[in-house]
């Protein structure tokens, strides 16, 4: 058939061959997928492993990165959401209906608590928390359906007692729910950890933080071996429209293959500046899973390849320091950027209030104002001299 110039435009009469070797898959942009006749279309399910349909149900770039990351992390099956807090979310409205019973750790990650208050408020599901350290705070009722665990913490970075934890759970049918971004899929395998070799039924993880590695992209995943669980994931993931940028998805799948070596590096030097921070004499206490005297240290060591700690430690100011001095300390910093988020090539600092943070009372925290710093790919002798410096000025006479 002769083209007008228009239609040639669009129908173009002469295609490259598709599919070249090269080190980078090739991208794939979609919202429409073209099928090659009827049968391609009425003969298919969205259970299919890989269903092309339309482009929130994927394409070979976000199928892709999605068989990368539960290989990453030990499973089997992945989805991918827009954040980490949306992969979380799909979770709770997967498994959660009303007078369900939902467990949260006290130091679950805040957004995941605001929105499970959310439910509760609207549709009736009770939220219960329990001391991450200490499995017999675990008080499950009838109605218990999901349980969210964190390893480490957030903010205060205790380690969980995943085996008892996880054990209480299964011994009552009770899904296990891991937010497993500051472990990454490298610091322990959450489908197969301890020497009893258990495991939890889902994995989330913020794809935002190592697995991007440059503090640009914002995506989560959803990982499990169990297909029945993933299939509900799935339907209610195609429920919600959650859908990915296959443009976002090819940077975090070009990041990958240095993702181990930044882990690892980020882990080293967060154990230099932790080793150091504790011979300040500003700080009372500093907090990091793999120091002898941090909360739930025993459980790490157990569960956690020796040294595999992510970037991240905490340090809490002695009381003495109010909070114009911490902010001060905070400001006069200039290598520690102010921002959320971690596991990026610039080194960040937080300040947080414990007091507007936990439900529990933990007689494991000092008193006194929280610091969180996430350590870059600096090198960690010139982050010590900026926390150094910024101590200085922050006894200066201005500041006091």
């Amino acid at each position: 058939m002769k083209k007008t110039p228009q239609t040639a435009l669009i129908h173009a009469p002469r295609k490259a061959p598709q599919f070249i070797s090269t080190v980078q898959p090739p991208l794939f942009r979609a919202s429409t997928i073209i099928f090659d006749n009827t049968d391609a279309l009425f003969n298919r399910h969205w259970t299919e492993r890989y269903d092309y349909s339309y482009g929130t149900h994927g394409t070979p770039t976000t199928f892709t990165l999605g068989d990368n990351i539960a290989q990453i992390e030990g499973g089997e099956f992945s989805l991918l959401a827009p954040s980490g807090l949306s992969a979380i979310n799909l979770v709770n409205s997967c498994f959660l209906a009303q007078g369900d019973e939902v467990w949260v750790a006290d130091n679950i990650y805040g957004p995941n608590m605001e929105h499970l208050r959310n439910l509760q408020t609207r549709y009736g599901i009770a939220v219960k928390v329990y001391n991450p350290i200490d499995a017999e705070t675990f008080q499950p009722s009838a109605k218990a359906k999901l349980i969210w665990l964190e390893a480490a913490g957030s903010v205060t970075l205790e380690f969980p007692d995943l085996t008892g934890l996880v054990k209480k759970a299964k011994a009552q049918s009770i899904l296990t729910a891991l937010d497993n971004t500051w472990g990454a899929g490298l610091a322990f395998n959450a489908f197969d950890f301890g020497n009893e070799h258990l495991n939890v039924d889902i994995s989330v993880h913020a794809l935002t933080k190592y697995p991007s590695g440059g503090g640009d992209i914002l995506m989560g995943s959803v990982v499990t071996r169990d297909e029945k669980l993933h299939h509900q994931l799935f339907r209610m993931h195609a429920l919600q429209g959650i859908s990915i940028s296959g443009d976002d998805a090819a940077q975090i799948q070009r990041s990958l293959a240095s993702m181990q070596i930044r882990y690892e590096h980020q882990s080293r030097s967060a154990m230099t500046l932790m080793h150091w921070l504790k011979q300040q004499p500003e700080f009372i206490q500093i907090l990091h899973p793999a120091d002898e005297a941090s909360a739930g240290h025993p459980y790490w060591k157990e569960i956690c390849a020796i040294g595999q700690s992510a970037g991240l430690v905490s340090v809490i100011f002695k009381p003495e320091y109010d909070l114009k001095a911490v902010r001060a300390f905070c400001d006069a910093l200039t290598l520690f950027k102010l921002g959320f988020s971690w596991g990026g090539p610039v080194s960040l600092v937080m300040l947080y209030d414990l007091k507007d943070m936990r439900v529990l009372a933990h007689t494991h925290l000092q008193q006194g104002l929280l610091v969180r710093f996430c350590i870059g790919l600096e090198h960690p002798q010139d982050l010590i001299q900026d926390i150094e410096n910024a101590l200085k000025q922050m006894k200066t006479p201005q500041n006091e």
